[in-house]
């Protein structure tokens, strides 16, 4: 099903300011869309409009060509899955799951054939008669998904699902929601704030601030090419390095003067226009050469390293101040203390307008 939103707003009463506004956003039929975004953004309440558990304020909802503003969530068609599980104590891993079926008075032998078929999708067929208090977290996590999809809904909603998960349990499960989303060819819109959520399970992030759209895309575009300094600090782990400057005689060169780059040809055409005015230049950790070149290099002491096995970190700080986070291969030789001279890659730079934050190149 296609989930189109046309200048969707929430005003909460009592409340001066929109909560969201002029959201516009075309999510395709088996999409897996991404809601992503920091605590207090509007994702969840984005979620909640599309749901039917928040009214909309202003602008338009439509399931396909459908309008609905003002339809009951029990006739959408949907299925959520909340981050607290929202399971019944006192009733089976069966019975949660079988629930909505029971309610729609769905014939005793389809409930138990569907029940069956989740349960062998989501590995859960040795639980079906447990409580759930007898079983962990991460299994607790599989029979709310599995309630969602006994549903067989058009759509899945998931409101920060692995929140409550560990790192270990975290990883599995998006692999495991990702492979059922493809086998059940439906579509599936996921809130969280977890970038490493959004850039390994998304077909399409939609990136929020402020109750704003600040990107919509694929994941891998949101990293090569950020629409602006939010985005571009936001996504990526480490942060991009962003260091502010002027243009000057076509080079980016910073306030102290001690960081001069000279830009590609492509993007030397772009920032003609900002002879003379204040830019920021960005630039990812993966993306400094370990050597001294003619143009472009500079001179860091290392003052943190953190050691990850096949990549090292390197937190340095020029002579200025500037600090600057360097990755390069595990097996290179760096102590603390030790000046080195890297080149930023001029392929790989990134500059957003000083005024606006947006991307110039």
């Amino acid at each position: 099903m296609k989930v189109i939103l046309d200048n969707i707003g929430k005003k909460y009463e009592g409340r001066e300011n929109f909560t969201i506004r002029n959201i516009n956003l075309e999510i395709d039929d088996n999409d897996f869309c991404v809601i992503l975004g920091p605590s207090g953004c509007g994702k969840s309440t984005l979620l909640r409009m599309i749901a039917g558990l928040n009214s909309i304020t202003e602008g338009t909802l439509r399931f396909n060509d459908k309008i609905m503003n003002t339809v009951e969530p029990k006739d959408r068609d949907i299925a959520m899955v909340f981050q607290s599980y929202a399971l019944y104590p006192h009733m089976t891993v069966y019975d949660n799951m079988a629930f909505s079926l029971n309610m729609k008075k769905e014939r005793k032998e389809v409930i138990d054939q569907r029940i069956q078929d989740v349960a062998k999708i989501l590995q859960l067929e040795d639980y079906l008669y447990s409580r759930p208090s007898d079983i962990s977290g991460g299994q607790r996590q599989r029979v709310a998904l599995g309630r969602a999809i006994a549903r067989n809904p058009e759509v899945f909603l998931m409101d920060e699902p692995l929140s409550n998960l560990d790192a270990k349990l975290r990883e599995h499960m998006r692999v495991e929601i990702v492979r059922i989303h493809n086998q059940l060819d439906t579509t599936s819109i996921y809130v969280t704030h977890d970038q490493t959520e959004a850039m390994t399970m998304a077909t399409k992030i939609v990136l929020l601030d402020k109750g704003v759209i600040q990107q919509v895309g694929a994941p891998n575009e949101f990293y090569q090419k950020p629409n602006n300094l939010f985005v571009a600090g936001f996504i990526g782990s480490p942060t991009m390095n962003i260091v502010k400057g002027k243009i000057k005689d076509g080079l980016f060169v910073n306030d102290s003067g001690e960081i001069k780059v000279r830009p590609s040809d492509k993007d030397l055409e772009k920032i003609k226009a900002y002879e003379g005015k204040v830019v920021h230049l960005g630039i990812r950790s993966e993306r400094f050469i370990a050597e001294k070149r003619d143009y472009n290099s500079v001179s860091a002491n290392i003052e943190v390293i953190e050691s990850l096995g096949k990549e090292q970190l390197l937190y340095t700080k020029l002579k200025d101040g500037t600090g600057l986070t360097i990755s390069q291969p595990g097996y290179f030789d760096y102590a603390i203390g030790e000046d080195h001279d890297f080149t930023l890659d001029p392929e790989a730079l990134h500059f957003f307008d000083g005024d606006t934050t947006e991307r110039i190149n």
